[in-house]
């Protein structure tokens, strides 16, 4: 079960005219507990959805969780609600930090940002910098008026390892790094976030260099993915009820509607909160957070977003 925080909004203020930088403390007698680098929390927002953000912040900085939030008038709802309703002063609960973006130890880091996929990566940026590790941030985006934490970074401990790729002074972010790559020694783990078209032309890039691919992380903000296809059954077998997944409806609202509640959050195939084990069956895996050798052994599956190539999945729930 998910441990939940009650907090309050303590400041909040914006940044690059879409970024709200929002920080958080504890209003329960327990304090809230120290960052990892690559963590994030779900946010129960005042709309009753439930989103993940990356904590980005020092993680010296303890007793505080701070976020950077895009406000994205193409997404679900959820970053909308964040930036337009989350003022000083409102109180909501958070869940407990949890890590789907650890950061490994390495002779030498390349950490990657295009917009704001630069958040998770500068709480490891902080952490590096306090093991004095060797380590380069790169910053890619639109203009520096147009980004957050760009001050922070310049003025900060970090301006001596950061590289800024903005469109608005010229750079060109592709042809610095085709180039670069070559000279980046081959022990070296790469991490990068941003919009999916970008991580998957840096990714190609490194894994076209010979990267191995234990070595190069990506963390996914949303996905889209198709949800739908033909009829099957899923069994649960714990609940002994056998249930129709209609072409048109996932595996967790199937379950839902005969009485069965997964916990789940992000209902993108993102986070791993509605993992469920597989007895039997052939999952039609659709998510982004399993690995390719954990889907090729079909022994879990995110009810959210997949589905079944067989026409039966017996699942332990």
């Amino acid at each position: 079960m998910t441990i939940l925080y009650n907090v309050l909004v303590r400041n909040r203020h914006v940044e690059g005219g879409n970024v709200a930088v929002i920080e958080l403390e504890s209003t329960d007698p327990v304090a809230l507990p120290k960052v990892e680098a690559g963590a994030h929390i779900d946010v129960h927002l005042p709309n009753g959805m439930v989103r993940q953000y990356s904590l980005c912040q020092n993680p010296n900085d303890t007793g505080r969780f701070r976020l950077g939030i895009l406000r994205d008038a193409e997404s679900r709802g959820g970053s909308v609600c964040a930036f337009d309703d989350l003022k000083v002063g409102s109180q909501l609960q958070v869940s407990e930090p949890k890590n789907l973006f650890p950061l490994l130890q390495s002779p030498h880091t390349i950490l990657v940002g295009g917009g704001i996929g630069i958040t998770p990566l500068i709480t490891m940026a902080y952490q590096l910098y306090h093991q004095g590790a060797s380590f380069e941030l790169h910053y890619c985006g639109t203009s520096p008026e147009q980004c957050a934490f760009v001050d922070e970074i310049k003025k900060g401990v970090l301006s001596a390892f950061t590289r800024f790729h903005f469109k608005s002074a010229g750079a060109n972010h592709r042809e610095f790094f085709q180039t670069a790559i070559q000279d980046i020694r081959k022990d070296s783990h790469i991490y990068t976030c941003g919009p999916n078209g970008f991580m998957d032309w840096m990714i190609n890039l490194a894994t076209t260099q010979h990267f191995p691919e234990q070595q190069i992380h990506k963390e996914h903000f949303q996905v889209d993915v198709e949800t739908s296809g033909d009829a099957f059954e899923v069994v649960a077998q714990r609940s002994g009820k056998t249930i129709l997944v209609h072409a048109e409806e996932t595996i967790l609202h199937a379950l839902a509607r005969e009485g069965i509640e997964i916990e789940m959050s992000c209902e993108q195939g993102v986070c791993g909160t509605c993992m469920c084990d597989v007895i039997e069956g052939e999952p039609d895996h659709r998510d982004v957070y399993f690995t390719d050798e954990e889907k090729i052994s079909n022994e879990q599956i995110l009810v959210c977003c997949s589905r079944s190539k067989s026409a039966r999945l017996v699942l332990d729930i």
